[in-house]
């Protein structure tokens, strides 16, 4: 292995680091010549090591905060000034993140920010803390927004208002009432957009962990012969299709029990420690007359800490198989700790799933 290889990757946080501060410093200051860069940089890098990744942006925020006009209206026209100048769409976050901040008593002037800030990076997070204070007056502004010539602008208006949007705070109000939101989607439901499609998707599948009969009756109302509306049913309907739900498979056209015979089912190694590759494979044979959707997925009983497991469910293939067929299947993963699952020592079970029905069981045991 190569030095090169050896040397792991900077932690994710450091997209704020002392370079990228002085950057920002410079930028402000070269669209705002009596910018008082030593402050920003004393306020924005003190105790950084500590912070992390958010609390950077926000940090950076707060210290733009003490060092441009007290004006709201000033400072944002030099902050529109300072976007496109910035060197990370990341880091742009922090321009919404100071309007979410600072704007509240100025709603006109923050809508407009945010409309124009999303371009550089996203205004996804930011707009959310004038849904949580204003819901009614904020979603007026969004649904103008999703017939926006812009892309970015038409996803700001469906990411922003999902209920369940990773990295931000859950909307209450969006959560326990998602016909708030609904005319956004459905302007939204056949977008030429595939960046603003998967946001579309992703907003219907945060509510189907609540409400999935919501989901459902909306999603089979729409035009599912449309290329782009038949896309964002199919990934809005994930959780659900692992679920194993049939009205959610019926609508990916695999709504039938699967006649099929699953034979082979190898799990190997039987025995493996952390780290080592599982490869699962086996066939299934058509006993159908005709043609047939399939969907196939495999659940791992993943042994947690107290002993007792958790099944996750990977997606494995979907497919039509032919009146006698018969096809191949095998996936191969590496069984490793992740920040969102440790594993532990013991036997996984594992189920393979044919159209949302258990057809075959196996195994392999854990070690540490």
């Amino acid at each position: 292995m190569t030095e090169e290889a050896q040397t792991p990757a900077p932690a994710l946080k450091e997209i704020f680091n002392t370079a990228r501060l002085r950057h920002i410093a410079t930028e402000v200051a070269a669209v705002y010549p009596a910018f008082d860069q030593k402050k920003f940089l004393k306020l924005a890098q003190a105790d950084l090591d500590s912070l992390s990744l958010m609390q950077r942006l926000r940090r950076t925020s707060e210290s733009l905060h003490a060092t441009l006009p007290a004006d709201y209206k000033k400072a944002i026209a030099i902050l529109r000034r300072l976007a496109p100048r910035i060197n990370s769409g990341f880091v742009t976050l922090v321009l919404p993140d100071y309007v979410g901040l600072y704007g509240q008593d100025d709603f006109d002037t923050s809508m407009d920010a945010l409309k124009f800030f999303t371009a550089f990076g996203s205004s996804e997070f930011a707009i959310r803390e004038f849904l949580r204070r204003d819901p009614k007056r904020t979603l007026a502004v969004m649904k103008n927004w999703a017939r926006d010539d812009s892309e970015h602008v038409r996803r700001l208006a469906s990411e922003g208002s999902r209920p369940r949007l990773p990295w931000s705070f859950r909307l209450d109000a969006l959560m326990a009432d998602p016909d708030m939101a609904a005319p956004i989607l459905e302007r939204l439901k056949a977008d030429d957009s595939l960046y603003v499609r998967k946001s579309v998707a992703n907003h219907l599948n945060d509510i189907t962990k609540l409400h999935p009969e919501w989901v459902m009756t909306r999603l089979e109302g729409w035009p599912l012969d449309q290329p782009q509306t038949a896309w964002i049913a199919r990934h809005a309907l994930r959780t659900l299709i692992k679920q194993g739900d049939r009205r959610a498979l019926a609508v990916i056209g695999a709504g039938k029990k699967a006649a099929v015979r699953l034979k082979g089912l190898a799990v190997s190694p039987k025995k493996l420690v952390l780290g080592e590759r599982l490869d699962i494979s086996f066939s299934l044979e058509s006993t159908a007359h005709e043609s047939q959707r399939l969907v196939v997925d495999y659940a791992i009983h993943y042994v947690k800490k107290s002993g007792a497991s958790s099944a996750k469910v990977f997606k494995l293939k979907e497919l039509t198989l032919a009146p006698g067929d018969t096809v191949q299947l095998k996936r191969s993963q590496v069984v490793k700790d992740f920040t969102t699952r440790l594993h532990h020592a013991g036997h996984h079970a594992i189920d393979v799933m044919v159209n949302g029905e258990k057809l075959a069981s196996s195994g392999f045991d854990l070690q540490r």
